[in-house]
């Protein structure tokens, strides 16, 4: 048996017989463990792919988090999980963010879509400051039936995107 020891940055070997190597503690050496491979592979720095049922498992190299332990949580462990996951995660970005993957405001386009009566991001915000500066006109002009049909129209535009819900007057 053949026993490396490295002591304050010196290295010691020692060669043993199998008797002289029991009486000592270290018996007989045996095959390495998934544990001990898995622990090789990842100071290697090698990405991880744990093999047991019917197909392979891909764990982030740093945290040792699976795929299924993510949709488990809601959360990844570490930065590395994305890159470990970058496959997996990626359809997972586009659907949240509508076919891209980079997030491109905080209302979903199909949200401003369907209750914007088809206008643009754009062509919406600036239609409520519109409204918004015609409806202070209006109030501080004592115009109480056009300010209540500007608030209306406003909240039409405003609203539904907050509450989820059809616009006025739409099904």
């Amino acid at each position: 048996m053949h026993e490396t020891t490295i002591v304050k940055g010196a290295s010691v070997e020692r060669h043993l017989c199998e008797a002289c190597a029991s009486k000592t503690g270290l018996g007989v050496p045996q095959p390495a463990t998934q544990g001990q491979i898995t622990g090789f592979v990842l100071q290697a720095g090698a990405g991880l792919v744990i093999q047991g049922g019917a197909r392979p498992v891909t764990a982030c190299p740093r945290c040792l988090m699976t795929f299924a332990e993510f949709k488990q949580h809601g959360h990844l462990g570490c930065a590395d999980c994305y890159v470990a996951f970058e496959s997996q995660l990626l359809p997972l970005i586009e659907r949240a963010h509508e076919g891209g993957e980079k997030h491109v405001g905080k209302i979903p386009r199909q949200t401003l879509d369907v209750r914007g009566a088809g206008l643009s991001t754009q062509e919406r915000l600036d239609r409520m400051q519109v409204l918004q500066r015609e409806l202070e006109a209006a109030v501080a002009a004592e115009q109480y039936e056009l300010a209540a049909k500007l608030r209306d129209e406003l909240r039409r535009l405003v609203e539904p995107a907050h509450r989820g819900g059809p616009a006025v007057g739409e099904s």
